[in-house]
């Protein structure tokens, strides 16, 4: 069905609030963990203690708005993206009759996200924010070891990070298995043929891989980019230069990935599969990762063994710029064979 046609009378109502649960699950997902965020900045800029006032004057400042909002990014578009995959997985596999009869689908699924970013919230983050308190200068971890609490401080967000995605990735699956029960194992009569478009229905196949492995590619790019920024330059307070290594990375990332993935792929798509897209990004993320630090490292040892000099201003801009075109080429290439190598079956 294309847009702007009307919907066929001969269409069940259950069945059109089945074809809208994949941008209903991604906007509960999202929403849901919009809402406890600003809950949760309310409150503790609100209430009433000691150093309410030194808080106040940290969120006050545009880099510490930049960074968290950087972080959240990554969270909020994969909880969306996943949410919108489960459901629309489920549509392609099961059917629409089937999705049809998961009538609080919507219900159950919000309801376990909520508790799922409650604990996150909650649970992880306050425990995780002790961990941190151990590696900071002056901590236990300095005090008792003698060595610099840097790494310690570097091995402890990134571990935060994984598992924070980890309880983000297994909550949406739960919430999606607990809302969509109801349609597995259950015995629908069969659809007429004139309601067979309704099975690929929503956004096209083509369009809805190439916007996955797009978002879900730079989703993994600025989470790399905030994991350096804090690493090499843990308290930054310089607003451009943390544009400059988080959101110019983040729009170029997606925009490449999206050329490539859209090369990867042919107009007429029968379906999006859309876990393939996100598994086709994984891997190209991780192999344009290694194909990159390959190059990198070839291109200094050459530089090197042919006494070539890049101390100077020129020379380091020169540098820079041509290895920026050169992961560009390779985001572009990887994306397009490796969406091509996970679809081909259905090109």
């Amino acid at each position: 069905m294309t847009q702007g046609e009307s919907i066929p009378m001969t269409v069940n109502p259950s069945d059109e609030r089945a074809l809208r649960l994949p941008r209903d699950f991604a906007l509960i997902a999202v929403g849901l963990d919009v809402a406890m965020f600003v809950i949760s900045t309310v409150v503790l800029l609100t209430r009433f203690t000691p150093d309410v006032e030194q808080i106040r004057s940290a969120y006050a400042q545009p880099e510490v708005w930049i960074t968290m909002l950087a972080g959240l990014a990554v969270p909020w578009t994969l909880a969306a993206l996943l949410g919108w995959s489960h459901a629309r997985h489920a549509l392609e596999r099961l059917g629409v009759a089937k999705v049809a009869l998961a009538h609080d689908a919507r219900l159950r699924f919000g309801t376990v996200w909520a508790l799922v970013v409650a604990f996150s919230y909650y649970g992880l983050t306050p425990l995780f924010f002790k961990i941190r308190t151990l590696f900071m200068a002056g901590g236990r971890f300095e005090e008792f070891s003698g060595y610099s609490p840097y790494l310690g401080m570097g091995a402890a967000m990134l571990l935060q990070s994984v598992v924070q995605l980890a309880v983000l990735v297994l909550g949406l699956w739960l919430a999606a298995r607990l809302a969509l029960s109801r349609s597995r194992g259950q015995d629908v009569a069969v659809r007429a043929p004139e309601d067979a478009t309704l099975e690929v229905s929503g956004a096209p196949p083509r369009r809805a891989v190439v916007w996955l492995i797009a978002a879900v590619f730079a989703s993994m790019q600025l989470w790399s980019s905030l994991a350096v920024s804090n690493w090499l330059f843990p308290s930054d307070d310089n607003a451009l230069r943390l544009l400059l290594t988080l959101v110019l990375p983040w729009l170029a990332a997606f925009a490449l990935a999206f050329w490539g993935a859209w090369l990867g792929t042919r107009a007429g798509m029968s379906l999006a599969r859309p876990f393939r897209a996100v598994a086709a990004s994984v891997s190209a993320f991780l192999l344009v990762q290694v194909m990159g630090l390959f190059i990198a490292i070839a291109w200094f040892l050459l530089a090197y063994a042919s006494s070539l000099r890049i101390s100077n201003t020129l020379g380091n801009i020169g540098l820079t710029v041509a290895l920026a075109l050169v992961y560009a080429a390779l985001v572009v290439a990887i994306t397009r064979a490796i969406t091509r190598r996970f679809y081909r079956r259905y090109l």
